[in-house]
């Protein structure tokens, strides 16, 4: 059973072995068809068709399919690496650790954003935007730029309070728990972080920077963490809702899996 550790707490082997599966996967080519998966499902409340990935009831169960296959192709280069989360309600500056040059590298420079640190960087030459929205060839951040502060564990209990997953209209102006975790409502937590971060994260390639991996994988664990504090509360709507996928409706693009099949995590990984 893979069990995901909090980035703070991984060793350096395994930070080493997670960075280089990141950096093989991208070297193969098979790092940017995640991104362009996402980018793909970026779609908002206004835009025709099923929302699926965002701004809507799936955005967890979405999510989660997701990080499984990413961690299943990091494993099918080294069998022992898991995805690590990052807390930000405890790592909370650019001087975190895994913003270190070992890790996940840092802050980009005044002007143009540019990382100039650590293995993702563009002077090393093996992280190229082959799929970009902003015309920029290179990994950007600022962090704390946009927006001061990340969320905190006092923010983040209240949306764990929260004792409904959606609520009709099932899209950015609902009130559940959902909708809150994702940031359109409430004390905007996930959303904020990707604000936070900057750069590619604020776009719908936001994969091409990979904190993506870690600031979701944390969001899947405040799922999990839900789950348990209300254990009588599931995924809703249930189905029979025009352009939301149900609990048992199938997920695009993969069409062979549903929010039910994904309900519980233990099946796949465990936090530790």
């Amino acid at each position: 059973m893979a069990v995901r550790k909090n980035q703070a707490n991984l060793t350096a082997t395994e930070k080493r072995n997670f960075v280089d599966a990141v950096l093989e996967l991208k070297r193969t080519g098979r790092y940017d068809e995640f991104i362009s998966t996402h980018n793909a499902f970026i779609i908002a409340d206004t835009d025709e068709g099923e929302r699926t990935g965002h701004r809507s009831p799936s955005f967890l169960p979405w999510h989660r399919r997701f990080l499984l296959q990413f961690e299943q192709a990091l494993q099918s280069i080294t069998p022992s690496v898991t995805l690590p989360y990052w807390d930000w309600t405890i790592d909370r500056s650019p001087s975190s650790s895994l913003w270190a040059d070992d890790f996940l590298g840092g802050d980009g420079r005044n002007g143009d954003g540019r990382v100039t640190s650590g293995p993702f960087a563009f002077s090393g030459g093996r992280w190229p935007m082959n799929l970009r929205v902003d015309g920029r060839t290179f990994l950007r951040r600022a962090l704390g730029a946009a927006v001061r502060d990340l969320p905190t564990r006092t923010e983040v209990d209240r949306v764990l309070a929260m004792d409904t997953y959606d609520t009709s209209p099932w899209n950015s102006a609902s009130d559940g728990f959902r909708n809150h975790l994702e940031g359109w409502r409430g004390p905007n937590l996930h959303n904020r972080v990707h604000v936070w971060v900057g750069g590619q994260m604020t776009t719908g390639a936001s994969p091409n920077d990979p904190v993506f991996w870690l600031h979701h994988c944390f969001i899947d664990k405040l799922w999990a963490d839900w789950q348990k504090l209300h254990p009588s509360a599931s995924y809703l709507p249930t189905g029979n809702t025009p352009d939301v996928v149900g609990l048992h409706d199938t997920m695009k693009p993969w069409n062979d899996v549903t929010p039910a099949d994904l309900l519980d995590h233990t099946k796949f990984y465990t936090y530790a």
